[in-house]
């Protein structure tokens, strides 16, 4: 049975043609033009093989060559990746079937960067490396890194520069993912988008949030464009409040981006993957599962865990958080909702899925739209001084120094 079967049936497909062209990163041609963001917790091989499955019957139905989007692994701690931590060494797994094998690394350090993209380079590890410049996490920025590194200009083309280098040496493409800046008055996309484009990376990715705003608010579209009328040697994929296939499309439309990425519009809806595919290759077909076929993924999924961890009890605890997504708009009281979010084992999760109703329909609008965290907006937590210079000071070096070993993800 076909992941599209088992997630409802698509609506008739009226054919008008490609969207957009392969999206191309270095010598990968993705035929529909759609990321996965690399989401801590989340886009592990378990979830990946998920959405694959569904990219693949986009693809089925559109008519695409090529993969049928990359699927990025969530973000990998670059010191703890050459240290080769058991956890590191998990999260760079990939299934045989799996390419693009895509990676991304978090680093604020040029050597260890350079060290931990020479690993999976020489030990063909994967095919391709994005880096990490959008975490807006203050644990991340409170030491310089993710969303606000770019603003050490140096730093940040020492980076891209060392990977870019090592990657080359068996065409191994890096790309660059990052957010607007640290806040409206200290932008820093457009220069980093030169920047990243000067060092040879094969494309970058704008989030049109700052750091700042976290999660909160609307993605600014508007700097997406401006990103793509800068760098024009490169694809610019765009970021940021794509909800469904509808979103995607308007995105590209409004900004002129290559392709874009989705993060939180795809939790507890791997089948967006099947809408994205089909909606690029100009058809309008859309997947819109009944209750007991997303109780079939939701299950689908924990048995993708218990493979990935190899331990039935560490799954069932992952799956937990996955549970409001999945179930959004479906009639399923509190009772069941919270027993399922305390689920400790597969016999319990099939006793709890067998109560929900199989042919509740798919809720419509009540289904769709902003899932996953949003919060508000924030002051972002910086290393003293940090905004009085986009020169790194040695003070400053010295407090990037420790910055991957506080931060988790491998």
């Amino acid at each position: 049975m076909t992941p599209m079967t088992q997630a409802g049936e698509a609506a008739p497909a009226a054919t008008e043609g490609a969207v957009l062209p392969p999206l191309r990163i270095g010598g990968h041609v993705i035929g529909s033009p759609v990321v996965l963001a690399p989401m801590a917790g989340i886009t592990n091989r378990a979830f990946r093989r998920l959405c694959r499955e569904y990219g693949n019957e986009g693809r089925a139905i559109g008519g695409a060559s090529g993969a049928t989007s990359l699927y990025v692994s969530e973000m990998i701690t670059s010191r703890a990746l050459v240290e080769r931590t058991p956890e590191s060494m998990r999260l760079i797994e990939h299934d045989p079937d799996e390419n693009p094998r895509s990676i991304q690394l978090y680093s604020v350090d040029p050597a260890t960067a350079r060290a931990a993209a020479r690993m999976l380079v020489s030990e063909d590890r994967a095919d391709h490396i994005d880096l990490n410049f959008g975490c807006p996490v203050p644990k991340v920025t409170r030491k310089g890194g993710g969303s606000a590194l770019p603003w050490k200009k140096d730093l940040f083309k020492a980076i891209v520069g060392a990977v870019v280098e090592e990657g080359a040496k068996r065409d191994i493409p890096v790309t660059v993912k990052m957010r607007k800046g640290i806040d409206d008055d200290h932008l820093t996309f457009l220069d980093a988008g030169l920047t990243a484009e000067a060092e040879g990376v094969a494309a970058v990715a704008l989030h049109g949030r700052t750091a700042a705003q976290a999660y909160s608010g609307t993605a600014d579209w508007t700097a997406i464009r401006m990103l793509k009328e800068t760098v024009t040697s490169i694809p610019v994929l765009g970021n940021g409040d794509v909800w469904s296939a509808e979103d995607a499309l308007r995105m590209v439309r409004e900004t002129g981006c290559d392709g874009v990425v989705v993060g939180r519009g795809c939790l507890g809806r791997p089948w967006l993957f099947t809408d994205l595919a089909a909606a690029f290759a100009g058809t309008s077909a859309r997947v819109t599962p009944t209750l007991g076929e997303v109780a079939d993924r939701l299950r689908t999924h924990t048995a993708y865990l218990c493979d990935f961890y190899g331990e039935e009890e560490r799954a069932c605890r992952d799956i937990r958080k996955h549970i409001a997504w999945y179930l959004k708009g479906f009639p399923a009281g509190s009772t069941i909702r919270n027993s399922l979010a305390l689920v400790d084992s597969m016999a319990a999760l099939d006793t709890l899925l067998a109560t929900l109703d199989p042919d509740a329909p798919w809720p419509g609008e009540a289904a769709e739209g902003q899932r996953g965290r949003a919060g508000s907006s924030r002051t972002v937590a910086l290393p003293d001084r940090w905004l009085e210079s986009r020169e790194l000071s040695e003070e400053h070096r010295r407090t990037i120094a420790e910055a991957e070993l506080s931060v988790s993800g491998g």
